[in-house]
Formats: C-alpha cells, structure tokens, sequence
C-alpha cells in the first residue's frame, strides 16, 4: 500500500476511526466498518475503496482532494463514488470538475447529491445519516451515524410465534424502527453546531474540531470565525455522553507538545479518560 499521507488510527467497539486534520491544512476521516469517509482536504490512497463522502463545507482544506480521488477510482475501474455536500455548493462543484476535466483530458464520474440540515441518507438497510446544520463562514454541515434495529412492538412481546407470525403476514406491522447514534461529524463549527444537534452529544464516537487551546486566543473572537476553542469543550463537559471524544483539527500555531501541555493541564482527566487529542 501508497503511504502519500498522515493517518492516525483508533479502535472503539468494532469501530475503525482514521484520518487527519489540522486547520487550514488538510482534513480527512472515514469509518471502513461503515464505507464512509468525512471531508477530502486530502486523499489517502489507501482511503480510495471508501465509496461515499461526506463534505462538511467547501473550504479548500476540506475539499481540495475531490478531483483527485474520483480520478483515482476512474483510473482503477472502480464505481463512481458518491458525494454528498451542503446544496448550496453543487453548482459550483460541478463547474470545477468540469474545469479539471478539461484540463486533464480525462472523465470525472462521480455523483454529487445536495443535502441540508434535517435530511436523511440512507447508506443501507441498518445504516442511515443525518443532516445536521453547523456555524462556520460558509455554508456547513455536521453529521451523524446511525445503526438501525428492528425490535418486536411492546403489545406483542411473549405472544407465540406463530401468532405473532400470522400478524405479520395479516400485513400488520409488528416491528418498530430503534435507532442508536454511532458516529457523530462536526466539521468546523462554532459550538452552535454541537448544541443544535443533541446527538452529537450522544453519540458513541464524535469527532469535533477544537482549533484554539492557548487562552491568548478568546473564545469570543474565534467563534467569530466559526471555530471552537477548548475552554467551549470545558464548559460543556457535563453534556458530552460519548464514549470517545476526538478533539482534532488544531491550528498551525500550535506544537503537538504545546497543545498537550495546555490541554492535560486544563484537562487532566482528559474528559474521564473518553479525550483523544488528534495530532
């Protein structure tokens, strides 16, 4: 395997959380377990057999790898992928891969589909994502994971089998729809983007960004430019229920052993041992 990028691996609960970030960068994540990936400020190669993207917002470093991956996949004979992005950006979009289009004399089948906040995609049978809207300088947006379950209706619980089979077939339906958030994406946002969306505090995993920890840089004039700071994530420490917390795309003014520092002295139980600093 092409090693071309960073990646930065985790495991939590048959889940496989990879990738990269860092503000005004590159930012880059998928799941494999769920065939989805986050944001293309990048591509790894080892990231091309991941089929459907989910584009948070169309700054340059969370979308500059579009052209390049889907002419990856043309290259290796793969399927177009899917891309879903806020619809404000697709006309846009499809005009710039017409120009790339031109310009390498080579097609760039993809199939780019507008979503916005309170939509639903369905992924498959047991997985659906929800829209989410999030506050940045540009249209945005967050999303989140979700693992569908069939359950036996409350009124039919210890009813024989074959009563319960012939509701069925009566074209009764004797199952409810239980849904149980699994990944949660901020993208970049201001807290707005946590706080409109509960299940991002539910989640089993949530990847959000925090671009600022030094206290020189007030959280005031960062939410200004759409960001987090980590004094935002300390005062909402009581409200995450995740079981894993990725605070990722830093800013470049930062060291890795400064963020560190700063973050293991404001937080030194790392959020009860659920934070992981991405660097």
């Amino acid at each position: 395997m092409i090693e071309n990028l960073p990646v930065t691996s985790l495991h939590h609960n048959g889940l496989t959380i990879e990738g990269y970030s860092r503000a005004a960068v590159q930012s880059y994540w998928r799941c494999p377990e769920f065939r989805v990936g986050f944001d293309l400020g990048a591509q790894p190669w080892s990231f091309m057999g991941t089929e459907n993207w989910f584009v948070s917002h169309a700054h340059l470093d969370h979308i500059a790898a579009l052209p390049v991956y889907v002419a990856r996949r043309r290259m290796m004979k793969m399927e177009p992928p899917r891309i879903y992005l806020p619809t404000e950006t697709i006309e846009t979009v499809e005009r710039l891969l017409r120009c790339f289009t031109r310009l390498d004399r080579g097609r760039l089948p993809c199939e780019l589909i507008g979503v916005e906040p309170g939509q639903e995609v369905e992924l498959s049978r047991e997985l659906v994502v929800t829209v989410s809207r999030t506050k940045h300088t540009v249209p945005s947006l967050g999303f989140v994971v979700w693992e569908r379950r069939r359950k036996l209706k409350a009124e039919y619980v210890g009813l024989p089998g074959d009563k319960i089979r012939d509701i069925r077939l009566s074209g009764t339906d004797v199952t409810d729809e239980h849904r149980l958030a699994k990944l949660a994406y901020l993208g970049d946002s201001t807290p707005q983007g946590l706080d409109d969306c509960p299940a991002m505090y539910e989640a089993e995993i949530l990847i959000t960004e925090m671009t600022f920890v030094a206290a020189r840089h007030r959280k005031e004039k960062i939410h200004k430019f759409g960001h987090i700071h980590l004094d935002d994530l300390i005062d909402r420490r009581d409200r995450f229920k995740n079981q894993i917390i990725i605070a990722a795309h830093l800013s470049t003014r930062y060291h890795d052993q400064q963020v560190l520092k700063i973050v293991q002295r404001r937080l030194p139980d790392m959020l009860d041992g659920r934070l992981r600093v991405w660097l």
